[in-house]
């Protein structure tokens, strides 16, 4: 999934947008989510979604559940790059995960599920429609 930034000036996060309105659920404002951390937010299907705000002001929305140990604590990582790539790094086993795409930089095998993200008001809203390859928590 190619992405672009979204931000205050570019709104939308999506290679596909969403035409369906429905799909998509208001987290939170963004001056809510804190520059650099992470916060979780329950999704309408009960899957959970872990935000993160880069100092650049993109906002990236990446599943919860680490999927080397099954527990939700995505969102306690640490953000940072890796050559220039936005990542966050899992607080349990410290495995790294592209934030655009999902993808473990320690286990090629394993990604986290990425949603789309826009921002509507200044409100941050998360699409429950996500990318289908990310690994099963606990099997990674």
């Amino acid at each position: 999934m190619s992405t672009l930034a979204v931000s205050p000036t570019n709104p939308v996060r999506s290679a596909n947008p969403v035409s369906s309105s429905t799909d998509w659920s208001a987290v939170c404002p963004l001056d809510a989510l804190p520059v650099e951390q992470g916060r979780a937010a329950l999704l309408p299907d009960g899957s959970a979604a872990a935000l993160f705000q880069l100092h650049t002001g993109e906002v990236y929305a990446v599943g919860n559940l680490d999927p080397f140990s099954g527990a939700p604590v995505i969102c306690h990582g640490i953000v940072g790059d890796r050559g220039g790539v936005p990542v966050v790094t899992g607080p349990l086993g410290k495995e790294t995960f592209e934030l655009a795409t999902g993808r473990c930089l320690d286990d090629e095998s394993v990604r986290l599920p990425v949603h789309e993200v826009r921002l509507t008001g200044g409100v941050i809203e998360v699409s429950a429609r996500r990318n289908t390859v990310e690994t099963p928590a606990g099997r990674g």
